[in-house]
């Protein structure tokens, strides 16, 4: 039983793809789901994607590398709720120039986000999990981040440097009976995957082993797994589900 039911649970890049499968999952455990976005428009419309499905969240669209923001936004949901049980730390943005196309900008903005972002909002919800004496930190990370890719530098650097933040945060903060963990994830059949033509998606299938793409749901599960006192035990990892790619 994964025991969810009135936990708190902050997502941010909660509006599309991956981050709203996680923000379903977790409303259809009947958690209290609060996903951060990028813009206004983008989180009324997850939130109305949600609510027509007879699911409940609420949002916010700080910006994740403005620290003074991000806390205002923070210190709003404890005034609601009184604690935050599960931080899931899902914004990111990808990258596939090659290094000689790639300027210093392309190499920074992918870190602001990727990297930079997330420790801003892990660091103001820190705190409160220390006060409460429990907690559970959740980064999205990637294959890539293991493999590497063939052009992109910056997305795998990123998503390297999300490991080692878990792994050491981890670490850290086990003494608060905080746990921390990722999730990096294969090819999903995110919208951008899905538009793909049949020639391009065919040759991606054979790099997998277990023989499809992976579906948004398969990350969720992971996360609400890893969210769950069934992983009561489990700090420190970087659990792949990727149907044993290895592109």
């Amino acid at each position: 039983m994964l025991d969810l039911e009135n936990k708190i649970v902050v997502i941010t890049g909660g509006t599309r793809g991956i981050g709203l499968e996680v923000a379903r999952s977790f409303a259809k455990e009947k958690a209290k789901v609060i996903i951060f976005g990028s813009k206004k428009e983008s989180v009324d419309k997850a939130l109305a994607t949600l609510s027509d499905e007879g699911l409940k969240a609420e949002g916010y669209f700080p910006n994740l590398n403005n620290y003074n923001e991000i806390e205002e936004v923070i210190h709003k949901v404890i005034a609601e709720y009184g604690q935050i049980d599960v931080l899931i730390n899902n914004a990111g943005i990808s990258a596939n120039k090659k290094i000689e196309d790639t300027t210093s900008e392309d190499f920074e903005s992918v870190m602001d986000l990727n990297v930079n972002a997330m420790f801003n909002v892990t660091k103001a919800v820190v705190p409160y999990m220390k006060e409460q004496k429990e907690g559970v930190i959740l980064n999205t990370s990637s294959m890539v981040s293991i493999y590497g890719q063939p052009s992109g530098v910056g997305y795998p650097a990123s998503k390297f440097a999300v490991n080692g933040l878990t792994k050491s945060l981890a670490r850290e903060l086990a003494p608060f009976n905080i746990r921390v963990n990722a999730v990096a994830p294969g090819i999903i059949k995110t919208d951008m995957v899905a538009s793909l033509p049949k020639e391009m998606i065919e040759p991606l299938i054979k790099t997998i082993p277990l023989g499809r793409i992976g579906e948004p749901k398969d990350i969720a599960n992971a996360f609400l797994f890893l969210a769950s006192p069934m992983a009561s035990y489990i700090t420190g990892i970087i659990l792949q589900v990727d149907g044993a790619a290895r592109n």
